[in-house]
C-alpha cells in the first residue's frame, strides 16, 4: 500500500496551533520541540553540483550541461548532486548544523528561458529552446528526487514564470507575454517539470506577469499550475519576492496585504521575511487558518516525502564518503569534455605533437578557478585551469609559455596598473610560439546575477555581447602577429566573437567549464577527446536583438529570428564527419516514430547528435478547407520557422554506422493559436534530420544540408 504522506502531514499540522502553523511557513523554519520537529532550512542550491556548503563535485554550469545535448547523461549528473546533497545533510544533522544550504530542499534547475543573450542568468539556463530545456529539466529533476520509496532530495523548479533580465528591473518589472508566447514559449518547461517529472517544489520569480506579481498570480499558480497541471508539491517565493509586493511593484501597501495575497493564490513558502507578518494578517481576518493550514500541510507533505521523520529512509545511510568521489570527479571531466562546442577548426586542431614545439597560453582565464566554477557553485577538492589542462596534455617535449595579457576588465585594474601593461609580454610569448591558445572571456563576478556580482556591467546583465575591452585590445595585439591563434572562450552565454573569429584559426565555447574543465580542454586541443558539443543559445550579432524589456518571441531565438546569426542554435563541429541518410518517419503509439541511419565517415572516434526538428509551413495550411475555422486566430506572421522535436547523442567508432529511433510526440506538430489554444492544422509538415538545424547559416558553417522529409496529417 502506498504511504499516505499528506494524511501523515495533516495529522502532525493539526497538532499546532495556528501561530505554530504560520511560523513553519518562514524558509528557515524554527523548531516546534513538542512535536519533536527540528528546525529547518529550505535554502540549498545544486545547479551543477551541491553548493555553497564545502566541498563538493563541481560539474559544468547549466548551459554547458545543456550543449552536451544528452539528458540521460544530465540525469547521471543529477543523481550526483543529489547523493552529495543528502550525503552533506546528513552529516550536518550529525553535528546539529541545519543552517542554510544544509537541507535536501534543491532550489534547482532554472528552467526559464534563456530568450536575451545579455542576461546575466542565463548561463544558469538549459538555453533558448522550449524543448531542449524540457527534456534537460525533467531529467535533472528525475536525477535529484530519485527513485526511491522517499525522494533523495526535493528539486524545485524555478522561476515561474516568465523570467529572464534585465536583473536590474527584476524586483518591480512587468513582463507582458501573449498567451501564444506563454503557451508556445515560456511554460512548456514548467509543464514538463510539474507533469512528467513530478517536481516537488515550485519557486515564483521576482517579477510581475502581464499585471500579476508571480509570487502571488492567480492565473499562473492557480490557474494553471494547481489547476490545469494538478501540481501538488508547495510553492515557494524567491528570497523577499513577497516583499516586493509593497515595496517595489506597490500591488500591495503592507506587508500583512502582500502575506494575503501571496497566501490565498498559493504560495505556501517564503524565501525571505515577510511571512513574519503572517499570523497578524490572520487576526486582522485577511487570512484565514484554513488557508495558513493548509500552506502548512504542503510544505510538511515535502518533509515527509523525504523521510525526515522516518527511521526506515533508504538515504539515511550515505556519508561524507559518498562525496567528491573518484568516480563523481570522473563524471564531471566526461561532463565538461561532451559540452565543449568547437565553432571553428581550419585544420590547426587536433595540434600536431611533431610541429608544435611551443605553446603559448594568453589570456586572463587561463589560470582562472572562477571561469571553472560559474555561479551557484560548490568547491572542488581539485581544480584543473585552462593552463593546467594544457601542459599536462602537452607532456614531454612540448615548451609551454605563459602571459595573463591583460585585466579580465578593465574595471579590475590595480590603481598604479595600466590597462595594456602586459600586452608586450604577450606579444613576445606569441612570438616565440608555434600557435597561441588565447583564453578569453568572462567570470561570474561580471555576468550573472544581481545582488550576487559587483562589477560595472548592468547587475549582472552584459551591457553588450563584446567581449571587455581589454581583452579586445589584447587580440588586435595578437593577431597582428604570425602565430596561429586557437580562441578559447569561457563565458555563461553567447558572444559576438565575430571579427576575433575572422583572424582566429579555431574557437572553442568551453562556458563555465566544471572543476575538471582544463583537463577536457587540454584533451581536446591535442585530440585525445573530440569535441561534440552544441550550441543551446543562439550567437547573435551585437544590435540583432530586440529590446531587452520585450518579452515578445517576435524576432528572438532561432524559432523567430528574421536575421542569420553568427552561430545558430543546434551548431558544432567534430574533428570526424559524419552522415545521415535514411530518414523514416511514421506514426507509432500516439505519436510518430523517427529513424535514420548515422555513419561516422571521418578518422576517429567521435560524437555526434541526432537533431530532429519540425517545420510547419502556416501559410500552406491556412489555403486548406479543413483549417478554415482557425484562419482568424493565426497571425502567418508570428510562427516558428521550426522548432527542435527530438535529439539523441550518438557515439560511433571510426567508421561505424548506427541507426537512431527517435519519438516525436503528437504535440510536436501543434500551431498555437494567438489565444493560446492549441490545434493541429491539416497539410504537410516537413521533418529535418542532421546534426545542426536546417537553415542557411546552418549549411554554410558545417558545409552539410539536413536531410528532409514530409509527413501529411
Amino acid at each position: 500500500m502506498k504511504r499516505d504522506f499528506r494524511k501523515e502531514a495533516e495529522q502532525l499540522v493539526a497538532q499546532m496551533t495556528v501561530k505554530e502553523a504560520a511560523e513553519q511557513l518562514l524558509y528557515n523554519a524554527p523548531a516546534l520541540e513538542r512535536l519533536g520537529i527540528p528546525a529547518y532550512n529550505y535554502w540549498n542550491e545544486g545547479l551543477h553540483g551541491t553548493a555553497r556548503s564545502g566541498t563538493a563535485t563541481v560539474f559544468p554550469q547549466a548551459i554547458g550541461l545543456a550543449a552536451m545535448f544528452d539528458d540521460e547523461f544530465l540525469q547521471r549528473i543529477a543523481d550526483v548532486i543529489g547523493t552529495e546533497t543528502r550525503a552533506k545533510y546528513n552529516e550536518s544533522r550529525k553535528h546539529e548544523d541545519r543552517d542554510i544550504y544544509k537541507g535536501i530542499t534543491l532550489w534547482s534547475p532554472n528552467i526559464n528561458l534563456f530568450r536575451d543573450q545579455r542576461w546575466g542568468r542565463g548561463q544558469e539556463t538549459y538555453g533558448e529552446d522550449p524543448y531542449l530545456t524540457s527534456r534537460m529539466g525533467v531529467a535533472f529533476i528525475r536525477g535529484l528526487q530519485g527513485e526511491g520509496k522517499y525522494l533523495k532530495t526535493a528539486a524545485c523548479a524555478k522561476h515561474f514564470a516568465v523570467h529572464s533580465g534585465p536583473e536590474s528591473l527584476r524586483h518591480g518589472f512587468d513582463a507582458k507575454a501573449s498567451e501564444k508566447d506563454l503557451e508556445e514559449t515560456y511554460l512548456p518547461a514548467f509543464k514538463a517539470a510539474v507533469v512528467e517529472a513530478d517536481v516537488e517544489s515550485v519557486m515564483g520569480a521576482y517579477n510581475r506577469t502581464n499585471g500579476e506579481v508571480c509570487c502571488g498570480s492567480e492565473y499562473l499558480l492557480q490557474k494553471r499550475l494547481r489547476g490545469e497541471w494538478k501540481f501538488d508539491g508547495h510553492v515557494v517565493s524567491d528570497f523577499l519576492a513577497i516583499r516586493d509586493f509593497h515595496e517595489n511593484h506597490k500591488v500591495t501597501e503592507r506587508p500583512e496585504e502582500s502575506c494575503r495575497l501571496a497566501l490565498k493564490n498559493g504560495c505556501n513558502l517564503n524565501a525571505g521575511d515577510t511571512y513574519k507578518s503572517l499570523y497578524a494578517a490572520y487576526e486582522e481576518g485577511l487570512v484565514s487558518e484554513e488557508e495558513i493550514r493548509e500552506a502548512a500541510v504542503r510544505v510538511f507533505t515535502t518533509r515527509y516525502r523525504l523521510g525526515m521523520f522516518a527511521n526506515d529512509c533508504e538515504y539515511d545511510r550515505l556519508n561524507l564518503e559518498d562525496v567528491d568521489t573518484e568516480a563523481h570527479r570522473k563524471l564531471s571531466y566526461e561532463a565538461s569534455c561532451r559540452s565543449v562546442v568547437m565553432l571553428k577548426n581550419d585544420g590547426i586542431l587536433p595540434l600536431d605533437r611533431s610541429r608544435v614545439k611551443t605553446i603559448g597560453v594568453i589570456g586572463p582565464t587561463a589560470t582562472s578557478i572562477e571561469v571553472l566554477n560559474g555561479n551557484y557553485n560548490g568547491v572542488s577538492s581539485e581544480y584543473v585551469t585552462n593552463l593546467d589542462g594544457i601542459r599536462a596534455a602537452a607532456g614531454e617535449g612540448v615548451r609551454v609559455m605563459y602571459s595573463e595579457g591583460c585585466h579580465l576588465f578593465r574595471e579590475r585594474v590595480q590603481p598604479l596598473a595600466q590597462p595594456e601593461d602586459r600586452i608586450s609580454e604577450a606579444l613576445a610569448v606569441a612570438e616565440h610560439s608555434d600557435v597561441v591558445i588565447l583564453c578569453l572571456g568572462l567570470d561570474a563576478t561580471i555576468e550573472g546575477e544581481e545582488g550576487d556580482t559587483g562589477n560595472a556591467f548592468a547587475a549582472g546583465d552584459k551591457e553588450s555581447l563584446y567581449l571587455p575591452a581589454s581583452q579586445r585590445r589584447l587580440f588586435e595585439a595578437l593577431s597582428g602577429t604570425d602565430t596561429p591563434i586557437v580562441l578559447v572562450i569561457n563565458t555563461g552565454s553567447a558572444m559576438d566573437v565575430s571579427r576575433e573569429q575572422e583572424r582566429c584559426s579555431a574557437v572553442l565555447q568551453c562556458w563555465y567549464s566544471g572543476a575538471f574543465g582544463g583537463k577536457a580542454l587540454g584533451d581536446i586541443l591535442f585530440g585525445k577527446v573530440s569535441p561534440g558539443g552544441k550550441l543551446p543559445v543562439t550567437v547573435s550579432y551585437e544590435g540583432d536583438l530586440p529590446e531587452f524589456t520585450d518579452y515578445s518571441m517576435k524576432n528572438r531565438t532561432y524559432r523567430y529570428t528574421q536575421s542569420e546569426p553568427l552561430y545558430p542554435f543546434g551548431y558544432g563541429l567534430s574533428y570526424s564527419s559524419f552522415s545521415f541518410d535514411a530518414l523514416r518517419c511514421e506514426a507509432a503509439d500516439g505519436g510518430y516514430r523517427v529513424e535514420a541511419e548515422i555513419t561516422n565517415c571521418g578518422e576517429c572516434d567521435a560524437d555526434e547528435v541526432a537533431e530532429i526538428y519540425v517545420s510547419n509551413e502556416i501559410g500552406e495550411k491556412l489555403s486548406n478547407g479543413k483549417n478554415a475555422e482557425y484562419a482568424s486566430a493565426i497571425d502567418p506572421g508570428n510562427q516558428p520557422r521550426w522548432s527542435l522535436a527530438a535529439f539523441c547523442r550518438v557515439s560511433l567508432k571510426k567508421g561505424e554506422k548506427k541507426t537512431v529511433a527517435l519519438t516525436l510526440s503528437d504535440s510536436a506538430f501543434d500551431t498555437v493559436l494567438e489565444d493560446g489554444r492549441r490545434v493541429h492544422l491539416a497539410g504537410i509538415y516537413r521533418i529535418y534530420a542532421g546534426g545542426q538545424q536546417p537553415g542557411k547559416r546552418s549549411e554554410e558553417l558545417s558545409g552539410k544540408k539536413c536531410l528532409e522529409t514530409e509527413l501529411v496529417l
